[in-house]
């Protein structure tokens, strides 16, 4: 297994960044292969300047100029995605993401670095004690001073024209996303059902993304 070709081309090439006329730029600064449990990846490290954030790209094959790629864009969540928290479906939205990309043997899992919905990890905690005192997640939130979901995909765009992806076939449950990647210029030919079972501790916060949020379980 090696890095493709094309990866390594748009990291030499200086002019691989996406900006946009506010001045806000992506571009992919490394990559290296990435054998895992679910198979075998290569992993592109983005750097965006706005934040000076990393994000990362975790790809299957070469999708480089690729059309119908399935893609998952998916948001950090340290208590979900590291420990296995049960009070969210996050782990298993990235490890399923992960798996169908595999059996696919082409596709990308875009991971951004915006913890609890745009929150941050710290207030992420704070919602978790709120709700703890029976409080929803769209309530906790709110009870914090945020909206429901302060997420922004403009970064996720930006990784794909950086990888010039031509169209996605996009793994979510969340019309939201789709509809700002599609604001964002981003051709969507298909949305994908991503849908995992409850359990005991996250069947009231799936409850809540399905009848307040509009998730489409």
């Amino acid at each position: 297994m090696n890095v493709p070709n094309s990866y390594i081309e748009l990291i030499e090439d200086d002019k691989n960044h996406q900006c946009d006329n506010e001045d806000f730029c992506v571009n992919v600064v490394a990559a290296a292969k990435l054998p895992s449990q679910f198979g075998k990846f290569t992993a592109l490290a983005f750097h965006q300047n706005a934040d000076d954030k990393e994000h990362v790209a975790f790809v299957k094959g070469d999708v480089v100029g690729k059309e119908n790629v399935l893609v998952r864009v998916h948001s950090e969540c340290l208590t979900g995605d590291a420990i296995g928290s049960l009070r969210c479906d996050c782990r298993e939205q990235l490890e399923g993401g992960l798996s169908k990309i595999e059996d696919e043997g082409e596709g990308i899992v875009l991971y951004l670095r915006q913890e609890g919905r745009g929150i941050g990890l710290i207030n992420k905690l704070r919602a978790y004690k709120l709700q703890d005192e029976g409080l929803n997640t769209v309530e906790a939130n709110e009870a914090l001073g945020f909206p429901d979901d302060i997420r922004e995909y403009k970064l996720a765009s930006h990784m794909l024209k950086t990888l010039d992806v031509k169209s996605v076939r996009l793994l979510t449950n969340n019309p939201n996303k789709v509809a700002q990647l599609e604001k964002y210029d981003i051709n969507i030919v298909e949305r994908v059902e991503h849908i995992y079972a409850p359990n005991i501790y996250n069947a009231f916060y799936l409850k809540t993304k399905k009848e307040i949020s509009n998730h489409l379980f």
